[in-house]
């Protein structure tokens, strides 16, 4: 009986830590489901973004699309905060809060240690064809869709060679119109967009 109930409970451990780890690890390593209503937008496509939202069209504008609620969107901050610092005098960086709660820009701006603008608006989303979080989206001074992906092959976005958003801002700035982005940086990886009807 004693050894019966030991294996018992071995066997709800071991089920519990399974479930855990699919939680915190597995399932964000899956590509994110792509919704029904989901409509691609091509590299190109002319973006309409509120112009309070983007004054100065003399630069490219990165979008980072950022949900707190998300921990790969919270283990992107610093990936984030790197290329916004590496790039700020040639690009300008704004985040798009992508949740349903409710937050206010100073809470954001103290999360990532920056003064960017915030944006609360779900619509760029489906204007950038962005379903999931992080993602990052590229628009040229033209406010055409450069890049629209993923900041990196790792979750934890340590691996510098797929760098897919630096390698977006030199194409950019470089004047590369034939560059090219294989399915790893297309592929949405992450957390669904909260009420995502895109």
């Amino acid at each position: 009986m004693k050894k019966t109930l030991v294996i018992g409970w071995l066997v709800i451990l071991l089920i519990a830590v399974g479930a855990l780890f699919w939680y915190n690890e597995l399932q964000y390593q899956l590509p994110t489901p792509v919704p029904e209503n989901y409509k691609a937008v091509k590299q190109g496509t002319i973006v309409s973004i509120n112009p309070r939202h983007y004054q100065d069209r003399s630069k490219p504008l990165f979008l980072h699309f950022f949900n707190p609620d998300c921990p790969c969107s919270r283990f992107n901050i610093k990936q984030f905060k790197a290329i916004a610092q590496q790039y700020h005098r040639q690009v300008n960086f704004a985040i798009v809060i992508m949740s349903s709660k409710r937050f206010t820009e100073s809470e954001i701006q103290d999360k990532f240690g920056m003064k960017l603008p915030v944006i609360f608006d779900p619509s760029v989303a489906e204007a950038c064809g962005v379903y999931s979080t992080p993602q990052a989206a590229l628009i040229d001074t033209g406010s055409k869709l450069y890049y629209r992906g993923n900041y990196n092959i790792s979750r934890y976005c340590t691996d510098e060679k797929t760098s897919f958003a630096k390698v977006a801002i030199n194409g950019l700035l470089n004047d590369n119109t034939r560059l090219t982005f294989n399915k790893l940086a297309l592929t949405s990886y992450g957390c669904r967009l909260p009420d995502c009807h895109n």
